[in-house]
């Protein structure tokens, strides 16, 4: 590595990143444009290939990424194509850069689809020899609450007794539930279809991994419960497509449902550190979960 390159990657930005996985896997990035800034940065290259540069520390989950693509792709399940011509992923220090194969112009999924999608994906036989890991809804969500500096001492302490509830519930839920092939962040975003016609395709797959299909439904049953964005058509066109099961009639639901509004709480947590609207955004998601304010709740997308 130059020292050119070197002093790229000591700069942190993403864009250099992408530039020195980029002369590493031969791909251009003349005309590489940025789609998404998140806990990945994606760009899309003039090349047809879709770039995205992981957090550092995140090598095996890119690996994983492109296992979980190849695996689904063989079972029957339409998904995102990993660019089969480069070595992945392609590790620029302790960042690693995955490389996918652009989508035709699309729309997000309905209800409907997504359900359909899920449906599918549940029903896949779960391997023998797990090729993805256990999914855990409270990886990683303790270390988010502890350093989520924008909150008093006192909501951080409130976040972390709610976390510890919750955890306790759901270990008491767990036992007796099957295990499936879940995508782990199942959302209408995460599912998208193309303008043109043609099959769903399924998105974004750092989640995928082993777990119970509720953590899968949760999203879109949050969504129609506690904040009110579908309407009850909607939701029950998601019901039918999936087969018939309403999560939101099982008794253990306000547990996943409130694990997921923690989750989304702590990842605006995260934004809050740089972003004073995100600042003002977790303080009224908390005010929400204290029970602060009544559902329907309103809560800005990050």
């Amino acid at each position: 590595m130059s020292d050119v390159d070197t002093g790229l990657v000591l700069s942190g930005d993403p864009r250099d990143v992408l530039t020195i996985a980029a002369r590493k896997a031969g791909v251009p990035t003349a005309e590489a444009t940025l789609i998404r800034d998140g806990t990945n940065v994606i760009y899309e290259m003039a090349s047809g290939v879709v770039a995205r540069v992981g957090p550092p520390g995140s090598q095996l989950v890119a690996a994983r990424q492109i296992q979980a693509s190849r695996w689904l792709a063989d079972a029957g399940i339409a998904v995102v194509r990993a660019v089969d011509d480069i070595d992945q992923p392609t590790v620029v220090r302790t960042r690693p850069v995955t490389w996918w194969v652009q989508l035709p112009d699309h729309r997000h999924a309905t209800p409907a689809e997504l359900g359909a999608v899920l449906g599918r994906l549940h029903a896949l036989d779960v391997p023998e020899s797990p090729s993805f890991p256990v999914v855990d809804p409270f990886e990683g969500l303790g270390e988010s609450i502890d350093g989520g500096t924008a909150l008093s001492e006192d909501d951080r302490a409130w976040l972390r007794d709610l976390a510890e509830r919750l955890h306790g519930e759901y270990s008491a839920l767990i036992p007796s539930l099957p295990r499936c092939v879940i995508h782990g962040d199942a959302w209408q975003g995460n599912v998208v279809v193309p303008r043109a016609g043609g099959t769903p395709v399924l998105l974004d797959l750092d989640h995928v991994g082993i777990g119970l299909r509720e953590w899968d439904l949760v999203s879109l049953a949050v969504d129609y419960t506690d904040f009110a964005r579908l309407t009850d058509s909607d939701y029950q066109a998601f019901v039918d497509a999936y087969g018939g099961y309403d999560m939101t009639a099982w008794s253990g639901y306000r547990t996943l449902a409130t694990i997921r509004e923690l989750r989304w709480t702590a990842f605006v947590l995260g934004k809050a550190k740089t972003s004073t609207e995100a600042t003002q955004q977790v303080r009224h998601r908390v005010a929400c979960l204290r029970g602060e304010i009544e559902r329907p709740w309103s809560w800005s997308a990050f």
